[in-house]
Formats: structure tokens, C-alpha cells, sequence
């Protein structure tokens, strides 16, 4: 069996992959882990570590990459170019694992949990005898609250250890969950499906013939990123629209133990202990007559008086307020921003590499600032810049520098410029993390004027 984890592959989540950056509410759920450690630990007890392979966005793809290779050392990760939800990402890793035998495929969302790994293995191997039989496998989870937030499955009947689908409620309103949860037949969808390599691939023909028919091995390169003309003009739509709601094959499995879905800042609430007012608050916060609130602060000073029944998150890229009932509006606001074209839906101040990462602090008209971080016996490529200077100040640590073919070590509170089309790289030969402040000066300042000549990642073209 082959496991294909969709790991934030829209890029629209409101934490990021890393742990770094992580609040210590998410990260206090999962025993230190993250999200992806989590889930990549979940399905490698139901398939060899060999046979997952992990999809993500192209912004997300060092970070996941970093994440997994605490927990296994050779991860399979295919990055997408773009958003476009969770068919073409399913489509994309079906295509990529096409030309192996008519394997079970299983498909895990990243965000989430469940209690009985026992339970879960169970629920896999009932699903798998209903996979060789041709049937879709979607699992379910009897509601234990009314929350309108998840998909539902409406089943009609037994079919072997599992349940006809007569239909798929993605996220209803609020008056249709009262009554779905007092009836039998209705389930959580866990967003979780297992078929066959065949079976998949019938039904994305059948149903999504523009996720399916564009996609051949000639779409990855050799990172395994997807390429651009491959994505441009696939529409963005979740594998729930365009398949499961449309397939006749499929049957549910009950999933009968306790499974938690963290897409939202409410499940995380609703999750972690709450303070006697029926608070959690999290960061640089101070508060006055708040109630039943979440609160977490990132870095930034957050203050709240007399409010109540609210959600206030800031992160590094942006504050969300709102009423906790309506934490899934999320999604409607993403929409708003990319329809402005509003830089915070594809771009963050804090970016991950495979040598480390580093966050942007300010920019203008052609300037910017960051702040570097090259982690213990890595180093930047041998690269230059055609339109840019660059100023290197080292904070903490030791740095090594290669400037066009001269060596130079420089300890903390020194400097070193370099110029335009200078050959340069960046090295931390130590084992402690190197920190600089990096000021790039000139016409353009965008990450693509990047000319590399040596790297140690396979970045070099």
C-alpha cells in the first residue's frame, strides 16, 4: 500500500509547517511534533516509510522537507507551483506513482489526530478488502457535537464491514447539522479515502477529465517539483466536488475512535485547558473581562478588554479577529485577498530552506532587510546577483564567507559587503546556529536574481 499525505498544499493554512514558528498550543497536542510529524508517524504505522509520499506547496516544500527528516531520512515530497486544492493535488500523486502496479493508494489530511492507532489499523484493513473490490473508501466518524465547520456523509445501507454513501454535505449550515447529528446514518467526513491506483484513476476520468488527462510523468522535474504550465490552467477544486460527490462507488467505514480535525483555530480551542473564565491565551498577551475566548500572539504586544466569545490570532503576517462561531469564515477571507491580490496570500516574512531560513524585517523601494539563519555545517550556494549588493552584519556565531575566491571569517558584530555579480556564498563550518543581518540594495530585489554556480542541495541547473 502507498500513503499520499497532502500536506498543506494550499498554503492557506493560518499556522505554518514549522516548528519554529509553531504556538505552543498546537505543538503541546502531539508530544512536541508537528502536524506533519504527526500525521507522517500515523500512516507509517499502516505502510512502510518507503511508500509515503508527501505533496505541498512549492512555498512549503524546504520546511516540510526539514520536518520530515527528523522522523525519516529519505522523505518523498513532490511540491505544486500553486493552490489548486485537493484534486489536482491527488491527481498529481497519482500520476506520480502511476507506473508501479494497481497498489492500494490511502490519502491522509494533514490536519489531524486520532486517539486508538489500534482502532485506526483495524478500520484500514476492513477498508482495504472493500478497496479490492473496486469501491472508494471514504471513513467516517459519528458526530459528538454540532459543528459546521466539517463535511458530512449520509450512508444508506451495509456493504461487508462498511456503509453505502448516499451522499457527501460539504460543510452544511448550522440548522442542517441540529438535525444530521441526531440521526444514524449520518458521519463526520474524516476527509481520508483508500482505493486502488485503478479505481482512483477511473473516477478521475470519469468525473475531473482536466485534473486527469494534462498530467504525465513529464510534469515533474527532476526535484520533483510540478511544473507551471501544468498548473496554470487546472481549476482549483477539492477532491469532495470533484469526485466523491459525484462517484456511485463508494462506501464508508466507520473510524471508532476519537479523531480531532485541526484545521481551525477553533478545533484547537476546543482542545487545549481552558483558564476559570473559560479562556486560552497563549504569547505576549494581557487581558481584562475576556471570556470563552482563544487569544495567541506570535511576537507582537496584544491587549483585550471586555470581549468575549472571540478568536484573536496574530501571527507575523497577519491579525484574524472574529467571533468563534464563525472561525471557517477563514476560507471566505483568503478568497477576499487573493481576489485583491494581496501579497499575504502568496508570500510570508519567514521562508525555509534547506540550509535554514530567514525572516524579512522591512523593505522599499529598493531596499530590504532580513535576518539569516544558516543552521550548524550548512551553507547558501555559490551564487551572484545581477541586480543587487548585499550587506552582511553576523549577530550570533561564526561566519564563513567566500567572495570571489578569497576566504574570510567573521566573528560577531563584524561585516562584509558584496558587491553586484560578485561571486558569493554564505558557510557556517560551526556547530552552533549562525545569524546575520543581510541588507540588499539595488533595482531589484526579488528572490529569482539568484545565478548559482556550486550548492550542496541540487539546486544548480
Amino acid at each position: 500500500m502507498k500513503c499520499v499525505i497532502l500536506a498543506g498544499g494550499s498554503g492557506e493554512r493560518l499556522w505554518p509547517v514549522s516548528r519554529d514558528l509553531y504556538p505552543k498550543s498546537l505543538l503541546n497536542l502531539f508530544g512536541g511534533k508537528t502536524l506533519i510529524q504527526n500525521v507522517f508517524e500515523i500512516a507509517s504505522k499502516v505502510t512502510p516509510e518507503k511508500n509515503i509520499l508527501t505533496i505541498t506547496n512549492i512555498r512549503q516544500v524546504e520546511d516540510t522537507r526539514l520536518q520530515l527528516k527528523e522522523v525519516y531520512s529519505k522523505p518523498v515530497i513532490i511540491s505544486e507551483p500553486m493552490s489548486r486544492s485537493t484534486a489536482p493535488a491527488v491527481a498529481s500523486a497519482l500520476t506520480y506513482l502511476k507506473n508501479q502496479k494497481d497498489e492500494i493508494i490511502l490519502i491522509l489530511p494533514v490536519d489531524f489526530s486520532i486517539e486508538n492507532i489500534d482502532l485506526f489499523i483495524s478500520a484500514i484493513e476492513k477498508a482495504k478488502l472493500l478497496a479490492k473490490k473496486g469501491f472508494i473508501v471514504s471513513f467516517g466518524v459519528k458526530p459528538l457535537y454540532e459543528e459546521s465547520g466539517f463535511g458530512y456523509i449520509q450512508t444508506d445501507g451495509n456493504i461487508l464491514d462498511g456503509k453505502k454513501v448516499k451522499k457527501f454535505i460539504e460543510k452544511p449550515c448550522k440548522e442542517d447539522v441540529s438535525i444530521f447529528i441526531k440521526q444514524e446514518d449520518f458521519y463526520w467526513n474524516t476527509g481520508i479515502y483508500l482505493a486502488k491506483m485503478s479505481t482512483f484513476l477511473e473516477a478521475y476520468e470519469k468525473y475531473a477529465p482536466k485534473e486527469y488527462r494534462v498530467f504525465n510523468k513529464e510534469m515533474f522535474d527532476e526535484t520533483n517539483k510540478i511544473k507551471y504550465e501544468f498548473y496554470e490552467n487546472i481549476p482549483e477544486i477539492s477532491i469532495d466536488y470533484a469526485i466523491m460527490e459525484k462517484a456511485e462507488n463508494i462506501v464508508s467505514v466507520e473510524l471508532d475512535t476519537e479523531w480531532k480535525d485541526y484545521g481551525s483555530w477553533q478545533a484547537i480551542y476546543n482542545d487545549r485547558e481552558k483558564d476559570s473564565k473559560g479562556n486560552v491565551v497563549e504569547g505576549n498577551v494581557i487581558t481584562e473581562k475576556l471570556k470563552d475566548s482563544f487569544v495567541y500572539s506570535s511576537k507582537e504586544l496584544v491587549a483585550v478588554s471586555g470581549m468575549k466569545n472571540i478568536i484573536l490570532i496574530e501571527t507575523e503576517d497577519a491579525v484574524l479577529v472574529c467571533d468563534k462561531s464563525r472561525a471557517s469564515d477563514i476560507n471566505q477571507l483568503v478568497k477576499k485577498l487573493k481576489k485583491n491580490n494581496d501579497s499575504t496570500t502568496h508570500s510570508r516574512k519567514t521562508v525555509f530552506r534547506p540550509w535554514g531560513f530567514y525572516t524579512c524585517l522591512n523593505s522599499g523601494a529598493g531596499w530590504l532587510t532580513k535576518i539569516i539563519t544558516v543552521s550548524p555545517g550548512h551553507k547558501l550556494s555559490l551564487q551572484s546577483h545581477n541586480y543587487r549588493s548585499e550587506h552582511w552584519v553576523v549577530l550570533e556565531g561564526k561566519a564563513t564567507v567566500i567572495l570571489d575566491e578569497e576566504k574570510y571569517v567573521l566573528n560577531k558584530h563584524q561585516s562584509i559587503d558584496i558587491p553586484i555579480k560578485s561571486k558569493h556564498s554564505l558557510q557556517n563550518q560551526t556547530k552552533e546556529p549562525l545569524k546575520i543581518l543581510e541588507v540588499q540594495k539595488g533595482e531589484y530585489i526579488g528572490e529569482d536574481d539568484i545565478i548559482r554556480y556550486e550548492d550542496m542541495y541540487g539546486r544548480v541547473k
